[in-house]
């Protein structure tokens, strides 16, 4: 957006800036900038390169790690560089966001791609990002440049179309006020037809993204409700683009993502 930048694969990924050494920020914002240093394109870092993309002095990155390091955030290897540590993905599985959404999901995925064998992705809104939280993916399906954890713009994808559909109305207003990043030459980047197209997803209740992202891929998503009705996740298949949308393959799309809710509301 200057749409929020992407963590990818699906493009250049979001790489935080490295930051001047800043002694007035509380422990918990220095722990919080170590744990942000790295992102998709930075999974390794030395402990110099931490303190650089954290900006702060290399005495305290070194203790600020080494706790982390011990309650198991952040794991070294044996060349003794740091890598973010299981303990926070057993943490962020606790996210009802994150990983209840997609233990309620799983079984419904499984099935649509075996009805499929093309990509299934299930993404939440955070702000005014999509966040993919389970991707499910074959040796013969389009190659997509999602994975999970990777960020991507509510208008580029099918998605962030759908949560940006069904999100407050202020949320439509707030992506239009922003440039629309472009991708390809098929991204949206008109703030009118953006918001045509978010009024026909909310008539439809499918998103159909084509080549939005890559000239290779058309992606059909659907909404996932919560318990009061609330959409909280989007469930898609990412296609080969230019075939069109096969046959049957909108239903199958509704039909899984209704399971979800259905399973969620239980």
């Amino acid at each position: 957006m200057t749409s929020p930048r992407p963590r990818a694969p699906m493009g250049t990924p979001r790489s935080p800036a490295p930051r001047r050494p800043d002694t007035g920020r509380s422990v918990a914002g220095r722990m919080l900038a170590v744990l942000g240093a790295f992102d998709a394109s930075h999974r390794s870092l030395t402990l110099t390169a931490l303190a650089r993309r954290a900006g702060l002095p290399l005495a305290t990155a070194h203790r600020l790690v080494a706790t982390l390091t011990r309650w198991g955030a952040l794991e070294r290897d044996a060349t003794g560089a740091y890598h973010v540590g299981l303990r926070l993905w057993e943490v962020a599985m606790l996210s009802p966001r994150g990983g209840g959404v997609r233990e309620a999901a799983l079984p419904f995925m499984e099935d649509l791609y075996e009805a499929t064998h093309e990509n299934v992705q299930l993404a939440v809104r955070d702000g005014l990002e999509v966040v993919y939280v389970e991707l499910i993916s074959g040796r013969s399906a389009v190659q997509v440049r999602t994975r999970v954890g990777s960020r991507w713009p509510l208008h580029a994808t099918g998605v962030g179309l759908v949560l940006l559909a069904y999100g407050p109305p202020r949320l439509a207003e707030q992506v239009c006020a922003r440039p629309l990043r472009r991708y390809t030459e098929m991204t949206i980047q008109d703030p009118h037809r953006l918001r045509a197209v978010l009024a026909e997803v909310r008539r439809t209740g499918i998103a159909v993204s084509e080549r939005q992202i890559t000239m290779e891929g058309l992606s059909i998503a659907a909404p996932v409700r919560g318990p009061g009705g609330e959409v909280v996740a989007s469930l898609s298949v990412v296609v080969p683009a230019g075939e069109g949308v096969a046959p049957g393959l909108i239903p199958a799309v509704r039909v899984a993502a209704h399971g979800i809710s259905r399973t969620l509301a239980a």
